[in-house]
C-alpha cells in the first residue's frame, strides 16, 4: 500500500505471520502543526469505527492543547509519529522540577506522550500521589486530573470520577481552577470519543 498527503508519500508492505498486537515498526514524520492534523485522523477514524479508537489496534494518541506529536498505529500495527518540526528539546520545561509532584507530572507527559506508555505513566502519578506534602495543592491537581485522563483512556471509569471529585474538594484558588479548566475538559473530550457511559 502507499499513501500521500501534501508533499508527504508512505509506502507500506505486507508480512505474512505478522502479529499486529506485537508489531514494532514506526516511521517518523516531521510535520508544521499536529493539532490540525490529529484532529483529521481521528474524524475520519470515528466515521469508520463510530469512535475515537484510542486503545488496541488501530489506534491513535490523545491530544491535549500544546502537545507536540501524537501516533497512529494502523490496523498492521505499523506506528506513524507525528512530531512537529519546532518541538522544544526540553519538553517546555524550566531548568528542572521543584517538587516530587512537579518531576512525577514531567515524567508522566514523557510517557504518556512520547513513549505511548499510560500503565507507566499511571505508576509514576500514583507513587507521587501517594505521598503527602510533596507538592501545592495546584500540582496535586494536576497531577489528580492526569490520572483521571488516564484511568478513562484505560476504560476505569469509576475511578476517573472518583478522582476529578477530589479535584472538586481541593482548596484552590481561582486562578488554580482556572488552570485545571482544558485539562478537565480533555477528560470530559476524551469520555465522548469514547463513548463511555456515564452512568
Amino acid at each position: 500500500m502507499a499513501t500521500r498527503r501534501g508533499g508527504a508519500h508512505l509506502h507500506f508492505f505486507g508480512l505474512k505471520g505478522l502479529e499486529p498486537k506485537t508489531a514494532f515498526s514506526s516511521c517518523l514524520v516531521i510535520v508544521d502543526e499536529v493539532e490540525t492534523l490529529h484532529e483529521t485522523f481521528a474524524q475520519a477514524l470515528r466515521g469508520a469505527y463510530g469512535k475515537t479508537p484510542v486503545r488496541g489496534v488501530p489506534r491513535i494518541t490523545r491530544m491535549r492543547k500544546g502537545q507536540t506529536r501524537f501516533t497512529v498505529v494502523d490496523p498492521s500495527g505499523n506506528s506513524l509519529m507525528f512530531v512537529r518540526r519546532d518541538e522544544p528539546q526540553n519538553d517546555g520545561e524550566g531548568s528542572g522540577p521543584v517538587s516530587v509532584l512537579a518531576k512525577a507530572l514531567k515524567t508522566a507527559r514523557r510517557l504518556r506522550d512520547f513513549k505511548n506508555d499510560d500503565t507507566a505513566a499511571a505508576k509514576v502519578l500514583d507513587g507521587a500521589l501517594k505521598k503527602a506534602d510533596v507538592g501545592t495543592e495546584g500540582e496535586r491537581a494536576r497531577a489528580l486530573a492526569a490520572r483521571a485522563e488516564l484511568f478513562v483512556a484505560m476504560g476505569e471509569m469509576p475511578r476517573a470520577r472518583e478522582l476529578v471529585r477530589a479535584i472538586e474538594r481541593l482548596p484552590l484558588s481561582d486562578s488554580e481552577r482556572e488552570a485545571l479548566q482544558e485539562p478537565l475538559e480533555a477528560i470530559e473530550r476524551l469520555v465522548r470519543e469514547l463513548g463511555e457511559a456515564e452512568g
